[in-house]
């Protein structure tokens, strides 16, 4: 909404939902792909059986409980994801002989060079690609994702909302910390014997699986709580995805060619659109099986669609002088360069000697074919002249950390968005409400209000208090929205303030496509 109605066109509206649309289904493949792996690697259950299983079950649920189902299972789920984690961790730590042998392996092999200062762009991980490409990745997801911003406005106040974040931020800091250790105990347990090196299983994604099989498959329903706990992050960002897709068709698509629909038939196309998105992703996940990695798959997806849309939004709520042209050209040149470099690495996979993957051994593996066991290390990366023929471009731009795409999308749609701004003709910096941008300089310029104003480029952010402050009582000599200004000295006199008064909370808007809840939350 805040793309058309108060700062953009329409067009820009379009470009960037089909865009989200984009970006949700092939996320949502890939994360349906994931769990996938591991029920076929803990059951020998049928891959594609167990793919379309989670697909239907979370287009199900989504579709008949709607935004208040899939939160109340999101909770749940969480719950299921903390304890096969903790499940893990323990009997984990216990099989490789305490966390102080879980440490010192790690250190032995190199796994906690955690500050990695290598300013190389083409290393996947290091401090800088972590800490800046992450930060533009998380931004997109947290900031512009329609699954993320729905949840935000569901809430009762803008304080409820932050609540929700921070406890988000907590939640997700429990999952990774969890993570963490759990790849520490696996690289301890696995030391001498990489299974995937070993060919024990077939692809990286199932190595955990495997591991938990090993220490916990002689506890009956143990390796099935792994399982629920591998499917719950699944279900709760397919539910989440599913329903998000199906808002925003209804309301940028459905909505505005159908305009006097009643209540009982926007439901009732809203979960349709949640049966055909379900069906989408579902589908999706066959793709995802080709892409690689789960998490640098998923990751880069966000990167090369969520870079361009902060972009695009950074353009609108940061710079006052873009104007819809330049939204759009923006938007089309970061989508262009982020999508070069992504599907550039997916035909051009980049070479170890890039890359420098840290080394695995299979020393203390029972070969099968043969009785020497070695330790594999990627010849390309010990040896240049093995490597093979390809051009520069490959070489350098395709071969650019995962990590990067978010910022490379975000920096070209603001470069490009500001030039096409100026060169058609920028927006007035008066012209623009107030309200619909966010003065960033205040962060940096909070000793001053004299410098504070010069950075606002024109644009009157005192304006914006007034507003939402103003005082509606009439005056009936002068006309309404009149009001008395006492001035210093003690005269008074009449102030007509301007005629775009913006109320949020009236603004605030309402999705038709899902009936309201009477019951208490």
């Amino acid at each position: 909404e805040y793309l058309p109605k108060m700062r953009f066109c329409k067009g820009v509206r379009m470009a960037a939902t089909l865009m989200y649309i984009l970006q949700t289904i092939l996320y949502t493949g890939v994360v349906v792909y994931a769990p996938a792996l591991a029920l076929n690697q803990v059951t020998g259950f049928n891959l594609w059986g167990s793919i379309f299983a989670t697909g239907i079950v979370c287009t199900f649920y989504c579709t008949l409980g709607g935004l208040k189902a899939v939160v109340w299972t999101d909770a749940f789920q969480m719950v299921v994801m903390v304890v096969g984690f903790m499940t893990v961790l323990v009997q984990g730590t216990r099989k490789t002989g305490g966390i102080a042998s879980v440490w010192e392996s790690a250190k032995n092999g190199n796994r906690l060079d955690v500050f990695d200062f290598d300013p190389d762009p083409l290393r996947r991980h290091t401090f800088w690609t972590i800490s800046i490409g992450g930060t533009f990745t998380w931004l997109g997801i947290y900031g512009v994702n329609q699954s993320t911003i729905q949840r935000c406005i569901s809430c009762k106040t803008e304080t409820h909302a932050r609540l929700a974040l921070y406890f988000n931020l907590l939640g997700l800091l429990v999952i990774l910390v969890c993570a963490v250790i759990s790849g520490l105990i696996m690289y301890a347990f696995y030391a001498n014997c990489d299974p995937w090196n070993a060919q024990s299983v077939t692809a990286p994604d199932q190595l955990m699986p495997y591991f938990v099989m090993e220490i916990l498959g002689e506890y009956p329903g143990l390796p099935g709580l792994f399982v629920a706990c591998a499917f719950s992050g699944t279900l709760s960002t397919v539910a989440a995805s599913i329903n998000a897709l199906a808002t925003v068709t209804y309301e940028d698509f459905v909505k505005q060619c159908f305009t006097n629909l009643s209540n009982k038939a926007s439901g009732w196309i809203s979960k349709g659109l949640c049966i055909v998105f379900g069906i989408a992703c579902t589908t999706m996940a066959v793709a995802a099986s080709y892409m690689g990695g789960i998490v640098q798959a998923a990751l880069s997806i966000h990167g090369m669609c969520g870079g361009p849309m902060l972009g695009l939004f950074s353009l609108g709520i940061i710079f006052p002088w873009t104007n819809s042209m330049g939204a759009a050209g923006g938007l089309i040149a970061g989508v262009a360069l982020s999508f070069w470099a992504g599907v550039g690495a997916f035909i051009y996979p980049a070479l170890d000697i890039n890359t420098r993957p840290l080394s695995l051994s299979i020393e203390g593996c029972i070969q099968l074919n043969s009785s020497d066991p070695t330790t594999t290390v990627p010849p390309s990366y010990l040896d240049p002249t093995t490597l093979p023929s390809r051009s520069p471009l490959a070489d350098h731009w395709y071969s650019m950390s995962y990590l990067y795409y978010s910022a490379v999308g975000f920096l070209a749609t603001v470069t490009a968005g500001l030039l096409i701004s100026f060169i058609t003709g920028h927006t007035r910096s008066q012209d623009v409400k107030p309200w619909l941008l966010r003065p960033v300089c205040n962060l940096f310029c909070f000793w001053s209000k004299k410098y504070k104003k010069m950075c606002w480029c024109g644009v009157n952010h005192e304006l914006k208090q007034d507003m939402e402050c103003l005082d509606t009582d009439t005056v009936k000599d002068e006309g309404p929205f009149v009001k008395d200004d006492i001035s210093r000295k003690g005269m008074k006199r009449k102030v007509q303030p301007a005629k775009n008064c913006y109320n949020l909370q009236e603004k605030a808007h309402d999705n038709a496509g899902f009936t309201e809840d009477t019951k208490p939350f």
